[in-house]
């Protein structure tokens, strides 16, 4: 353990299990304090906390609906009371429903919207008066669909191409506060939500895709991790409003007509 993040204040959304449980553990083993939010799952919400304490930090538990700006209001008056300070504000989590476009309604687009761009937007404008003078970084994480369209994924795919373009307006606006914005866009994440995505076929999806793949395997929630200390490091601070792919070379290869 390096300590290299030693005293700094950390909130990962969707941190009890997947990238941001992962993410949560890596920034715990470089010495930061972190918020673990949930929506669901408390018992993990609470291991997951259990685990990162044990690296002698501090972990904080909070569980906010990203649909209502009240309950992210709750989380950052928690944040602001307990710790009076944030270095690095991580929008992992996401809501969806896999549909064909054919059979999407309003309801599945607004509550994707609502989670994955309107919640990141307002958790911003709570963050950054937390981060004043401490070199904040935002970084929020994509995915493969905000640029290939994928079956059953043109909700949640265009609200991460959404994403994407407000992370670069935000590195636009608040650079001159030394704050970075940066995408994570992972490639496909050996997660839970991958297996509700593929359900049946998931073996065949995963053969398929890691054939595809230079490097031979999906990517890891760890691999997304990585990237995030990185991002938020001091070797990082000139790098803003940047898409940066975790994908293993997936998105390298245009494949030919006999589909290899």
């Amino acid at each position: 353990m390096s300590q290299s993040f030693k005293g700094k204040k950390v909130l990962i959304t969707g941190s009890s299990r997947g990238i941001g449980r992962a993410t949560a553990l890596a920034f715990a083993m470089e010495g930061a304090d972190v918020v673990i939010h949930y929506r669901r799952d408390e018992d993990a919400a609470y291991k997951t906390a259990e685990e990162v304490r044990a690296h002698g930090v501090q972990a904080l538990v909070c569980r906010a609906e990203l649909e209502s700006p009240e309950e992210i209001d709750a989380m950052f008056d928690t944040i602001a009371s307990e710790w009076g300070a944030l270095d690095v504000f991580m929008a992992n989590a996401a809501a969806t429903a896999f549909k064909p476009v054919m059979e999407t309604k309003g309801y599945h687009v607004d509550r994707t919207y609502e989670v994955v761009v309107k919640s990141t937007l307002h958790a911003v404008q709570r963050a950054v008066p937390l981060m004043e003078g401490r070199k904040g970084r935002v970084i929020t994480v994509s995915s493969l669909g905000s640029r290939f369209a994928l079956p059953r994924y043109s909700t949640i795919g265009s609200a991460k191409a959404a994403l994407e373009s407000l992370t670069r307006y935000l590195a636009a606006e608040l650079g001159e506060k030394g704050i970075t914005c940066n995408v994570i866009s992972p490639g496909v994440v050996e997660t839970d939500s991958v297996r509700f995505y593929a359900k049946d076929e998931f073996e065949t999806f995963k053969a398929n895709v890691i054939s595809r793949t230079p490097i031979k395997r999906l990517t890891q929630p760890e691999d997304a991790a990585g990237l995030a200390l990185f991002l938020a490091s001091d070797a990082a601070e000139f790098i803003t409003g940047q898409v940066i792919n975790v994908d293993g070379g997936l998105t390298l290869i245009a494949y030919g007509s006999d589909g290899r």
